[in-house]
């Protein structure tokens, strides 16, 4: 509100400004003639005078008036001075003139200050500006301040209780907040508060909410900023705002400083491509200075967020800047379920939503993923007009989620379409059969996002480390579209392209990373090289020999066979249920595992009970993997084997 007043002021002033000096300097400025005492006798007995205006004085009178009949282009007033004479007015009086009295220094002061006026409005507004270039905040000069925003304890409040499925992180922070409240519990026996607590973690998983919480917790000042903030294109800008803001928190000692995304000033030094002085270097040597420096920044403690702590420098790390380093991990089942529950604390749930279902089936999903789920899921019940959300909604928004929005206007062929459902049968049947595999779920023919086809695995629990056995099946679950398509169609597709390369990365990595080869043994082969300063993987630097690598393909190559005829002979002996579940796909598009096992047991399943309309995917149950016409676009699974919970088909 007072920046509006302030912003209304300032027009005002400078319209006023301008109409004045455009009255001062306007039209054209003619004076009066001036006269003396003898020609404005010879005036008045020739009775040219009109009117006049007196102003008497301690001398004479000052007098000022109109000619009567003026020629054209003349001037028509005058003006003169005449000395002391009592009988003047009145023998102007009797001439017939209009004659008109006027007090001495009337006036005088308002024409003489609104003569000034105009020069003075022009000195005011030059010193407003000059005072707001110089002031803080986002102004002009103000460059070299600090943009870090004090959170106030006004307003809606995150606190500890919104954030859920990371306990142990909040147990390290809720330390801190203890710290700040009661020092004195901590320092008696010696102890020090930390100076810095650095947040990592994959994105997503509510880094920046837990410091929104200790900002609705800890009573005191919080200073929040990104990194980014610091960068600026005038040289010393980000050093001197490091400055600011440790100044300012010194002046509101005890307080918390949150950086965001400190990886965008605090990567390693010296990771400059084409050498010079780098700008952001000398900010992050500021901020190493300014928080274990040669002055002690008691009261102050730093909280930090990154998803990059690897390209990091070493000395922003140590102890004494950095004291704590709290991972903030994807969540297991139970913190997705806890997760779940706060983000449908205010949406109205139907009986039939479970919650640990859910959770169970959102493997691999950060906070933000399932925040938009509940979303996502509240979206397409208010669409379909629903009072409350069900666990259809949930599960169709899991889907969507996923893979993306259901494509039935997408037209496919009899032929291609026949195609997909031997392909998904494949994958179903594999995955079915397979113990080692994760159990199947669910499989579908209808297009969404890049799929043509989906087959769904979900895994009893989150999976931490993988079995050689467990790997293996995987592979082979992947290899059945493809295995299928042979069999039962004698040709094969492109749709296989994005099984074939995740089955030959998974054994890839079987041998170059886990050891998990006879012929090699237990060893690991190259390894990545990360550049710095592009952040990413760079290079795969060769640490073993060109008859090594021979062996290391030939092993990829065997691994994938032998899995491809482990299915290969899986699936003939079982081709009715294959081609049972196929043509089921083809009536009714899609299959939970319930169908599937009646139809592997040889049974019928029930009639439709109405074909007015196809079975949405949204009246189904969990997400999917897709089988992708276009293997570059395939999405990346959570799990770090792409496991098979996303099989694409």
């Amino acid at each position: 509100m007072n920046a509006t007043v302030r912003n209304i002021t300032l027009w005002v002033v400078l319209i006023l400004v301008a109409y004045m000096v455009f009255r001062f300097f306007s039209g054209p400025f003619v004076a009066d003639l001036e006269v003396q005492e003898t020609r404005f006798y010879d005036l008045l007995d020739k009775d040219r005078i009109a009117s006049v205006v007196i102003t008497p004085s301690e001398s004479g009178y000052q007098i000022t008036g109109k000619l009567r009949d003026a020629s054209p282009g003349t001037q028509d007033s005058f003006k003169t001075f005449i000395l002391k004479d009592e009988a003047l007015p009145g023998q102007m009086r009797e001439a017939g003139i209009e004659v008109t009295s006027k007090p001495p220094d009337e006036g005088t002061y308002l024409v003489t200050l609104l003569s000034w006026a105009p020069m003075l409005l022009i000195i005011g507004v030059w010193i407003f500006f000059m005072r707001q270039m110089q002031s803080g905040g986002n102004r002009a000069m103000s460059f070299g301040k600090s943009k870090a925003k004090l959170i106030s304890g006004q307003g809606k409040k995150v606190t500890f209780n919104d954030v859920a499925g990371i306990d142990e992180a909040k147990d390290e922070l809720n330390e801190i907040i203890e710290f700040l409240r009661e020092p004195q519990k901590f320092q008696r026996l010696g102890g020090r508060i930390p100076k810095g607590v650095l947040l990592m973690g994959p994105p997503g998983t509510g880094k920046t909410l837990l410091a929104r919480a200790i900002a609705g917790e800890a009573n005191v000042p919080f200073f929040s900023i990104s990194g980014s903030d610091f960068v600026e294109m005038f040289v010393g800008v980000g050093a001197s705002r490091v400055r600011d803001l440790f100044e300012q928190g010194k002046k509101n000692a005890p307080c918390i400083v949150f950086i965001d995304e400190i990886d965008a000033v605090g990567r390693h030094r010296g990771a400059g491509l084409g050498g010079g002085h780098d700008e952001r270097e000398q900010t992050l040597n500021q901020l190493l200075v300014e928080m274990d420096g040669f002055e002690a920044n008691e009261g102050v403690i730093l909280l930090a967020a990154t998803n990059r702590p690897d390209v990091l420098d070493p000395a922003l790390l140590r102890p004494g800047r950095f004291d704590r380093r709290v991972v903030v991990s994807l969540p297991d089942i139970r913190g997705r379920e806890g997760i779940l529950r706060v983000h449908t604390r205010k949406i109205p749930l139907n009986k039939d939503v479970d919650v640990e279902v859910l959770a169970r089936g959102t493997p691999g999903f950060s906070g933000a993923d399932l925040a938009n789920l509940a979303n996502e899921a509240a979206l397409i019940a208010a669409g379909k007009e629903r009072k409350d959300v069900t666990m259809v909604d949930f599960e169709s928004a899991k889907d969507k989620v996923m893979l993306g929005t259901e494509r039935r206007s997408l037209i496919l062929s009899d032929e291609e379409k026949r195609n997909t459902a031997y392909h998904e049968a494949g994958h179903a049947l594999a995955a079915f059969l397979l113990p080692e595999a994760d159990p199947l779920h669910k499989v579908t023919i209808i297009p969404r996002g890049m799929a043509l086809g989906v087959t769904m695995q979900l895994p009893v629990d989150d999976r931490h480390t993988y079995t050689r056995e467990y790997i293996l099946a995987g592979i082979a679950v992947a290899l059945g579209g493809r295995i299928a398509e042979e069999l039962f169609l004698d040709h094969m597709t492109t749709g296989a392209g994005s099984d074939l390369i995740k089955s030959t990365d998974m054994a890839r990595r079987m041998i170059c990373e886990y050891g998990m080869s006879e012929a090699l043994g237990p060893l690991t082969f190259g390894h990545k090289s990360e550049e710095i300063f592009l952040g990413r993987d760079f290079q795969q630097i060769r640490e073993f020999s060109e008859d090594t690598s021979q062996r290391i393909d030939r092993e990829v190559q065997r691994i994938v066979k032998e899995q491809y005829a482990r299915v290969r002979t899986l699936l003939e002996e079982n081709r009715p249920a294959v081609v049972a579940v196929a043509e089921a796909l083809l009536l009714r598009e899609i299959l939970d595992l319930e169908q599937i096992s009646i139809l592997v047991r040889g049974e019928e399943l029930p009639p439709l009970a109405s074909k007015t309309e196809p079975k949405s995917n949204e009246e189904d149950q969990t997400g999917m993997a897709a089988r992708d016409k276009s293997p570059e676009k395939e999405k990346s699974a959570h799990t770090p084997l792409s496991g098979p919970v996303e099989q694409p088909g």
